[in-house]
């Protein structure tokens, strides 16, 4: 058996007794969920959230908390950037990668100043402070930073920049553990239960209960071990993250993250994705995923990353998650910064501290034969590397890999080498089909009556690229529209 057990429909036939029931089930209690609840409850539905866990949040409440928004939202406006939705949507269909779904990147990038807006009214607070350095996101509570690597190459020769990272602003900042996700979730769930969303804590998901037309009718879980099955009046929604701690999903689908760690909760079990499966459901993208390389940002862009063969891998100013990706898609997670003694300094005087110690490096050489040798690199290949980029940056240029002028120096020895092989994690960015209101479609192409979903358990503006805040921000969302969807049914 699949891990999670069984993921086959029950008939309601065979139900004897409803735990409890509601107009709108809600399966999961992290952002999407929380969006959805709120969107189902402003239509007038009866809402119950179900939670595997004892509380709110899920992965939302511990990521960094960058929501991806713009088209003129009025942080973007407060700190001095023009965006519109017509330059977001440019940027998102060029960077979201292959299989993006072009219905959501539109509606996406058209609707998104309302949903900030939404967002405010809901009590999510917002600093008007933009951030400028090279990080994975600040180091207080600056609101607003380039996140998605819209000001470098190949996207700031497509399109204006503007940055679209909106970080909830919070006091004590504590990555991981009460950072900008944890400050989206806060107002979110209270908006939510305000608005009159039932919880129930410690439930897990297993499986959906269909009528005999085909509806779904409802879900079974596991409550304090024991099978309960709570029915949905008018439907369920699925937010109940993605597929990232389900080794065995992750093997057949992205092997790349295999053995690698995950960047979500371990709730993310991929159960819900199975059980809508398991009723006909299709799925989209299941081969793309996030990825991070773990070490700091301001020092692979004063240097170069080059791969196990000691070759240039991508330009070093891009958002560092393209960066992460490259490395662990095309490269098995293998590469390494090549650095001088001043862009060690530079980065070091930059630093923004995220709780990681600051990177050391494996090896110092005056020598680049000798780093080849102490790198298992090719003869040859990184002295060329390196002497390819040096004759181009003298000039401030990079004309291989077009890093932006103001970061392009010669390196000079000593040299520093800063190990990065298998420092990547990830997260999957596939899973169920829906349309934009969240109706999961099956097979044919048609939607199943009843189930909607949003979030990492769907497809979602991601694809094959990403940027930090695509998860909270679609997730967000598309779960107060499939909230609302549902209900209305």
């Amino acid at each position: 058996m699949s891990e999670g057990g069984s993921a086959k429909p029950r008939p309601a036939a065979e139900v004897s007794e409803w735990s409890a029931e509601a107009d709108v089930v809600v399966v999961g209690y992290g952002v999407s969920g929380a969006a959805a609840a709120i969107g189902a409850a402003a239509e007038g539905a009866d809402v119950l959230v179900v939670e595997h866990t004892g509380g709110w949040g899920g992965a939302a409440a511990l990521a960094g908390g960058f929501i991806y928004l713009g088209g003129g939202t009025a942080l973007q406006k407060a700190c001095g950037f023009d965006d519109t939705p017509e330059a977001m949507h440019t940027f998102l269909s060029a960077a979201m990668g292959p299989g993006l779904d072009e219905a959501k990147i539109e509606v996406y990038a058209e609707r998104s100043v309302e949903h900030f807006d939404w967002l405010v009214r809901c009590g999510v607070p917002f600093r008007a402070a933009f951030f400028d350095r090279p990080a994975w996101e600040p180091a207080g509570d600056e609101g607003l930073m380039y996140s998605g690597g819209e000001n470098a190459y190949p996207f700031a020769d497509l399109v204006k920049p503007a940055p679209r990272g909106h970080l909830p602003q919070m006091a004590d900042k504590r990555t991981g553990e009460r950072g900008g996700g944890y400050m989206l979730m806060l107002p979110l769930t209270k908006t939510a239960e305000q608005s009159g969303a039932r919880v129930r804590y410690n439930t897990r998901f297993q499986r959906l209960v269909l009528a005999a037309d085909g509806r779904v009718a409802g879900i079974v879980a596991r409550s304090f071990g024991e099978e309960v099955a709570i029915r949905a009046r008018r439907g369920v929604v699925l937010a109940a993250g993605s597929f990232a701690f389900n080794a065995q999903m992750v093997a057949r689908h992205v092997p790349a993250l295999s053995g690698r760690p995950g960047s979500a909760v371990e709730q993310h079990d991929g159960q819900s994705i199975r059980a809508a499966q398991a009723v006909g459901a299709d799925v989209a993208n299941m081969w793309a995923c996030e990825a991070a390389v773990h070490t700091d940002p301001g020092l692979m862009i004063r240097g170069i990353v080059v791969n196990a063969r000691g070759e240039r891998v991508i330009n070093e100013d891009t958002y560092p998650g393209r960066i992460g990706q490259a490395l662990m898609l095309r490269h098995d997670s293998q590469g390494f910064v090549v650095a001088d003694e001043q862009a060690v300094e530079d980065a070091a005087a930059n630093r923004v501290s995220s709780g990681m110690p600051a990177p050391q490096p494996r090896w110092v050489s005056d020598d680049l034969t000798e780093l080849e040798a102490a790198m298992h690199v090719p003869a040859g290949m990184l002295a060329a590397t390196v002497g390819l980029y040096n004759r181009h940056a003298a000039d401030g240029q990079d004309p291989v890999h077009h890093k932006a002028a103001r970061w392009v120096r010669p390196l000079r020895p000593p040299y520093g080498v800063f190990d990065l092989r298998g420092h990547t994690s990830g997260f999957t960015l596939g899973g169920l089909r829906t349309d934009i209101d969240g109706a999961v479609f099956d097979v044919d192409g048609e939607p199943i009556p009843g189930l909607y979903a949003a979030g990492r358990t769907t497809a979602g503006i991601a694809a094959g690229g990403y940027a930090s805040g695509a998860s909270l921000g679609d997730g967000s969302f598309f779960g107060r529209r499939a909230g609302r969807a549902a209900a209305k049914r």
